[in-house]
């Protein structure tokens, strides 16, 4: 038990490294905002197309959120940050982490934004019209804020991905949480900032998860 916690629970270890992994937790605070911000505008502009009368952008805009939601985010990461340099497109690893994850997200955002926008009916455009509003106006103020209050749960449940899938940009050396983590236990010999690193993650998502849970059950009510 004595060398259980002195590896993994060694209290000394944490305060010791914890300047080292609170740099890495503003790094993947700096990531997130990026990304989860990026991907809801994206995703909801992919949306728009993907329900856009003329096929010449609808179909378009289904073939990429297939194509995205099809290519796992690592195989894109590595590709963005090791492939485009072969083209000449040099490109930082926060960079390229924040466009692959951005790219991804769109089109799961894409996909919620629209089953959200569907779920409401007709009746209600037409009604927001005959008061006046036009077809923009009517999707802003009454069409597109039911349809976020009834997808609200899912996009609470992607964006607590989007923050898990943030650990995927060690893989091109950012020094975000858990790149940092590791760093700090090749550094100690200790696993102990790696159990710190999982105790972060944990205190950021779970009330992410309680509020996703309570809002479905207030939904299902």
């Amino acid at each position: 038990m004595e060398d259980f916690i002195r590896l993994f629970l060694n209290v000394e270890v944490m305060l010791r490294t914890w300047p080292l992994l609170k740099q890495g937790l503003w790094m993947t605070a700096q990531l997130c905002a990026v990304v989860i911000g990026l991907g809801l505008v994206g995703g909801l502009f992919l949306s728009f197309l993907a329900m856009a009368k003329s096929r010449w952008l609808r179909w378009p805009a289904f073939v990429v959120i297939d194509v995205l939601r099809a290519v796992p985010p690592l195989v894109l990461l590595i590709f963005i940050y090791s492939g485009l340099p072969f083209a000449g497109l040099d490109i930082s690893p926060f960079a390229a982490v924040a466009v692959a994850f951005f790219l991804n997200n769109s089109a799961y955002y894409a996909e919620i934004y629209r089953a959200g926008i569907q779920s409401i009916p007709a009746g209600q455009t037409e009604a927001a019209r005959a008061t006046g509003l036009t077809s923009a106006q009517a999707m802003a103020y009454v069409v597109l804020p039911q349809a976020v209050r009834n997808v609200l749960p899912d996009l609470l449940s992607n964006t607590v991905e989007v923050v898990k899938l943030t650990s995927l940009a060690s893989v091109v050396s950012l020094a975000e949480l858990l790149y940092s983590a590791n760093m700090a236990r090749s550094l100690t010999y200790n696993s102990s900032p790696l159990v710190m690193a999982a105790l972060i993650y944990l205190a950021f998502l779970w009330p992410l998860v309680r509020l996703v849970s309570r809002y479905q059950r207030k939904l299902a009510v």
